[in-house]
């Protein structure tokens, strides 16, 4: 039992009285749930791969225990860290996505991972968090009387990110980065006429890439018309779901299951559908719909405008990487490799996950014994 006095000046104990607690509690839910999930879903794909059933729960293990560690610390950060961490490090993840199209291995037609060792690294899934607090830091200069065409610079800024993502190629990240962006190109003032261009815009790439590019139009075809193609893995999906129906078959009684590629990684949610059914399906959305509420109702009172774009922008990555890979289990969305945030099995997404989650309980940390402007951790006005 964790307990601080109010007069303990220590960093743990100024952490714990300013972090959202509750917000906290549910993303540690969430990781042991994902945990959980884990052990049910992946001993029939390592077993069907030739590894030990353990295989990926080992791992998987070991990556959790890693992610915890990163929210805690990350989310001890001052606002002033966070940004320097990300506007420093948003180069670096820019070169790795550099270094992937040069030397990264070529996997199902796609070059997104770096070999490091035993190690793969997926740099993309690390830009994210990066690229959504620097643009909140472009953004947010303007507020600050500082005459620089700060939506100009962030457009560049999305401009060369989409760019890297669409040379890998990597459609999905390309739409989750544009949504997120565009919203905080919104909430900064952008005009209305403007967020409706954009829109269009998209429109005309997703067009565009239908029309160039194979892969993308077989995707949408077989979206639209399921006889046009192979839909194994989205008709095993639905198939796992009816087979679960409301109450689900029992934990490890899956058998539709043993027959879907990808059950521990994209299609994770569908192993939850049969095993334990749609209640337990409605129960873990309701919960990552908790942490996404959480975040946002800080923001209702929010008076720095950095932290309120740079929070914003990391709940609605969260949010809409849960939504997207949910809707393509469900078959309302295009297929399209995904994770689920901290129920997937994966390594850089959920390190990556981890950093963003981390990052809003510090741009959301709140005391009310302290006067407005003042930040949390440091007890100093953030810079």
């Amino acid at each position: 039992m964790i307990a601080f006095s109010r007069n303990d000046n220590s960093v743990m104990s100024r952490w714990w009285w300013t972090v959202d607690r509750w917000m906290l509690g549910l993303v540690v839910v969430l990781v042991m749930t994902g945990l959980w999930l884990t052990l049910t879903a992946s001993p029939a794909v390592a077993e069907r791969l030739g590894l030990d059933a353990l295989h990926f729960v080992k791992r998987q293990t070991m990556f959790l225990g890693l992610a915890l560690v990163t929210v805690f610390g990350v989310s001890m950060m001052s606002t002033s860290l966070v940004r320097r961490v990300c506007v420093l490090g948003m180069p670096v993840m820019l070169l790795l996505m550099v270094a992937t199209l040069l030397i990264g291995p070529e996997i199902k037609g796609a070059t997104r991972w770096l070999q490091i060792g035993s190690f793969t690294l997926q740099p993309s899934e690390f830009l994210k968090p990066f690229f959504v607090v620097t643009t909140a830091w472009i953004l947010s200069s303007q507020f600050g009387g500082e005459d620089i065409p700060s939506k100009r610079i962030a457009t560049v800024l999305y401009g060369l990110v989409a760019g890297l993502l669409v040379l890998q190629p990597d459609f999905g990240q390309t739409v989750l980065i544009s949504a997120v962006w565009i919203s905080q190109m919104a909430i900064a003032g952008l005009p209305i006429m403007w967020v409706a261009l954009a829109g269009v815009s998209g429109l005309f790439g997703v067009g565009l890439a239908y029309a160039l590019l194979p892969h993308v139009a077989s995707r949408i075809d077989r979206f639209i018309n399921p006889e046009s193609g192979d839909t194994y893995q989205a008709d095993k999906a639905l198939e796992a779901f009816q087979s679960g129906g409301l109450l689900g078959r029992g934990p490890g009684e899956g058998v539709v299951k043993l027959h879907l590629p990808d059950a521990h990684t994209d299609y994770i949610f569908a192993v939850v559908g049969e095993e334990f059914g749609a209640i337990a399906c409605i129960l873990l959305l309701l919960l990552f719909a908790g942490i996404v509420v959480r975040g946002l109702a800080h923001l209702l009172d929010e008076e720095d405008p950095f932290r309120m774009l740079a929070a914003a922008g990391l709940i609605m990555q969260f949010g809409l990487q849960t939504l997207i890979n949910v809707g393509v289990n469900l078959v309302i969305l295009p297929s399209k490799g995904m994770t689920l945030p901290f129920i997937s099995y994966g390594g850089s997404s959920m390190l990556a996950l981890a950093i963003g989650v981390g990052m809003i309980l510090a741009l959301t940390k709140r005391n009310r014994f302290i006067r407005p402007g003042l930040d949390p951790i440091g007890w100093k006005a953030a810079e």
